[in-house]
């Protein structure tokens, strides 16, 4: 029998689960305990730290409904989705329009409403107007591509939010016509703060941080042959748009409501913005995030 100390169990850790059969399987957990080894060597962690970390990790676990993703919350705020987000889009084989984070409020099942359609059941703010063109990256136009959108009210609330998951609103479904053109209504969405009532939001208030995300409009595109793409509208002139609390902003989203004579609805202040789609290679897929109830069910 070999006396183990902080460095040797770590190889008899790794000599144990040797024989996993899933080769990938094995080359995630191998790298998962050699690098919780050396993180628990690298800060000295201590009995009591230990314990408040598994404490920490059960609460997060216990925030999770079929309404809201603590876990997916606590990888967006540390960073973790948006490596995975780049790590996926450096995979593709040419790359469209840039990709944002899908976040812990997608759910399935938006209404498909017509082009121009009013996404926010009864809106008490200014109308704006988003449009554009789905192509390829040669400029192609793509028809029938499927866009669903989704964002906060005015208020800075999501629907699940607001009305706990009781009834859809702020989201929808539309599809490009023959030129790849949309076009929908909305609401300039507020600006919102993560929620900050669980386990992540005391992290984030013991870090120091503001724990906002800036005014956006999130959107997911898909078409048949090509690289499905999960993105969103980041509105320039909000305060936090250079300090997204979950890393999710690139320059190329940024967008601005203005008056446009090119406007598809005249009278309403609008956002342009054309979204590229790359070619799909064979059987890819892939987006950092879910519905959170699908998450629910599959842990049933």
């Amino acid at each position: 029998m070999q006396d183990l100390d902080e460095f040797t169990v770590t190889d008899v850790a790794l000599a144990q689960m040797a024989g996993t059969d899933d080769p990938r399987l094995k080359e995630i957990a191998d790298a998962a305990v050699r690098h919780l080894h050396a993180f628990v060597r690298e800060v000295n962690l201590t009995p009591a730290e230990w314990l408040q970390g598994i404490q920490f990790l059960t609460a997060v676990g216990q925030a999770c409904t079929p309404i809201r993703q603590e876990f997916i919350l606590l990888s967006d705020i540390l960073g973790v989705s948006a490596v995975v987000n780049a790590l996926h889009d450096k995979k593709a084989r040419e790359l469209g329009t840039q990709s944002s984070l899908l976040g812990p409020f997608f759910r399935e099942g938006a209404p498909e409403l017509p082009a121009g359609g009013q996404i926010v059941e009864n809106p008490t703010a200014p109308e704006i107007v988003i449009y554009g063109r789905v192509t390829d990256n040669g400029g192609t136009p793509i028809a029938d591509a499927l866009i669903q959108v989704w964002q906060t009210s005015e208020h800075g609330l999501y629907d699940l939010q607001e009305r706990n998951g009781e009834a859809m609103d702020m989201r929808g479904v539309f599809r490009t016509d023959a030129e790849g053109r949309y076009h929908f209504r909305t609401v300039r969405p507020l600006g919102y703060s993560i929620p900050m009532d669980g386990p992540v939001g005391a992290l984030v208030h013991a870090q120091k941080r503001h724990g906002m995300r800036p005014s956006h409009i999130h959107c997911l595109i898909s078409a048949d042959g090509h690289r499905e793409l999960v993105t969103a509208l980041y509105f320039g002139d909000d305060p936090h748009v250079e300090s997204d609390t979950v890393f999710g902003v690139s320059q190329s989203l940024v967008v601005e409501a203005k008056d446009d004579p090119a406007s598809p609805i005249p009278g309403l202040r609008a956002v342009h913005f054309d979204f590229r789609l790359a070619k799909a290679a064979p059987g890819e897929s892939g987006r950092v995030g879910a519905d959170p109830t699908k998450l629910a069910q599959a842990a049933d």
